[in-house]
């Protein structure tokens, strides 16, 4: 008789992480969508350097357009860049608004627009979401699940798409910034703040609330399920052959 085959240290993480890899993703997830609220908070208690470094790390993943973007401890959640100009002359443009980051009186800004607070906020409301129904999901049909996942993408797609070629006219210039288009459809039912600029409550506000959310979601409910099901395999793999009791422990102890 031998001694029982020795469980290796990568064999032991990769068990982990098949038995773990949901909340080891949720947290990941979670830390980078906290993260940029951060910012904020250390501007208002003085730390500029660690909530630029902030900024500056977040400025890969986002434009950070401060009219596109909340803002924390001043009056408003939201600002047009017309509201910005007094305090931040570059917020005329672009890369001025992409810069600023607030003043005393305004509030600091997240470190990132509120469509990646959607976005990454649906990614990690899906995977909860995905903890609490993992047990009583069927295996997903590819072909519905393709279709539905699309379908909730494209408003993101489009949404950003016809924001990219507004802005191409200017700041307050483009079609999607008064989006007279959209009042002559609804007949001007709403009041004028829901059709003209990003700030909250307007339709460019929810259009990028609603489609980052639904884009976030989508990813999860297509790719999570899959990999439940590849990590299940790893874990009866990983348990099957070098759990103690398994054959090749007896075959080897015989």
């Amino acid at each position: 008789m031998t001694d029982p085959i020795p469980v290796s240290w990568w064999q032991r993480g990769a068990l982990g992480i098949s038995r773990h890899w949901l909340a080891g993703v949720n947290l990941a997830w979670g830390v980078l969508w906290g993260l940029p609220w951060l910012a904020p908070i250390l501007m208002k208690a003085g730390a500029t350097g660690p909530a630029q470094a902030i900024y500056w790390a977040y400025s890969f993943l986002c434009h950070q357009l401060a009219d596109r973007s909340f803002f924390l401890f001043g009056p408003k959640l939201m600002y047009s860049y017309t509201e910005l100009l007094p305090y931040a002359p570059g917020a005329g443009t672009w890369l001025g608004l992409r810069a600023f980051v607030g003043t005393a009186e305004l509030g600091y800004k997240v470190a990132w627009s509120d469509r990646m607070v959607s976005l990454y906020g649906g990614f990690l409301l899906g995977g909860l979401l995905f903890a609490l129904l993992r047990h009583r999901l069927k295996p997903p049909n590819r072909r519905t699940t393709g279709v539905i996942v699309g379908l909730m993408m494209v408003p993101m797609a489009v949404d950003g798409i016809t924001h990219w070629i507004s802005d191409l006219a200017g700041l307050g210039q483009g079609f999607r910034d008064n989006n007279a288009w959209l009042a002559v459809l609804t007949g001007h039912l709403f009041p004028t703040a829901f059709y003209v600029g990003n700030e909250l409550g307007s339709f460019n506000s929810w259009m990028r609330l609603i489609s980052g959310l639904l884009f976030g979601l989508a990813v999860v409910w297509l790719i999570y399920p899959f990999m439940e099901m590849y990590f299940q395999d790893v874990q009866r793999v990983i348990e099957l052959h070098w759990s103690p009791g398994s054959r090749v422990q007896q075959t080897h102890q015989a």
